[in-house]
């Protein structure tokens, strides 16, 4: 997956939760905000999948070409670049309402094992969108964190933990329909993922991933009291979807 739409799927789940924080609003610095530090925590992301992963990397066709697992790089190399990567994801971090500071550090441990968990489950897809959609509680709390205080914890809204499940069910459907790819390659190290796990049957868990995402975002946006400008985004995200899960019913059997 290009690393510009790994971007893209960290920094949407922000500016869905900073919507919802700001009745359908946010301001563009801090839209600017969680652009740059969706761009850093995708590099550190990748810096963390890397190292855990550089020999396994090695025995995959796809990946076996990454620094690390080509030995281009060193792991104490990599380890500054991931330092310099997260120190200046934390500046950004210090930039927002204090409730942030907490979230942005629980979910660097989300991070930092998601790699590990192919290693133990057949759902290491579900750990990926616990990890990558922790920008819509951020964003919310970054939204509201006047209201909350200096030192309060954070604290959500029902709507917000249904976007946040709805997100969830989107990165299962999206990154299922990446892991075939590496299904073949999957089996035959012993690792873990809903490529595997849901095999022929994949065209309607993917049916149901998305019918998920979009429901509960529709629940959302009644509990949040948005306008019709969402809703008819959310036509047209449920219109590509249903494309995705249609052009992708054939990798199950490929």
């Amino acid at each position: 997956m290009p690393s510009s739409q790994r971007t893209w799927l960290l920094f949407w789940p922000c500016a869905w939760g900073l919507g919802i924080g700001s009745s359908g609003v946010p301001s563009l610095d801090i839209l600017g905000l969680f652009g740059l530090g969706a761009f850093l925590m995708r590099g550190a992301g990748c810096t963390i999948n890397d190292m855990w992963d550089r020999r396994i990397d090695a025995a995959v066709s796809r990946t076996k070409t990454r620094p690390l697992a080509a030995k281009e790089l060193r792991l104490r190399q990599a380890t500054a670049w991931l330092g310099l990567q997260l120190s200046l994801s934390f500046l950004i971090l210090l930039q927002l309402p204090a409730p942030c500071l907490f979230l942005g550090l629980t979910s660097l441990g989300l991070v930092v094992v998601y790699p590990l968990a192919k290693r133990v489950t057949n759902w290491p897809q579900a750990v990926l969108g616990l990890t990558f959609n922790t920008g819509i509680l951020i964003g919310y709390t970054a939204a509201v964190g006047g209201e909350l205080g200096y030192i309060a914890a954070p604290s959500f809204t029902p709507a917000i933990l249904t976007m946040y499940g709805g997100a969830i069910a989107w990165t299962l459907l999206y990154d299922t329909i990446y892991a075939h790819q590496d299904r073949e390659e999957d089996t035959h190290l012993g690792l873990g993922s809903t490529a595997r796990q849901l095999g022929d049957k994949t065209t309607q868990w993917l049916a149901a991933f998305g019918t998920t995402m979009i429901s509960s975002l529709i629940v959302s946006g009644l509990l949040s009291e948005l306008c019709w400008p969402y809703y008819a985004g959310l036509t047209i995200a449920s219109a590509h979807l249903l494309w995705q899960v249609i052009y992708s019913g054939h990798v199950a059997h490929t």
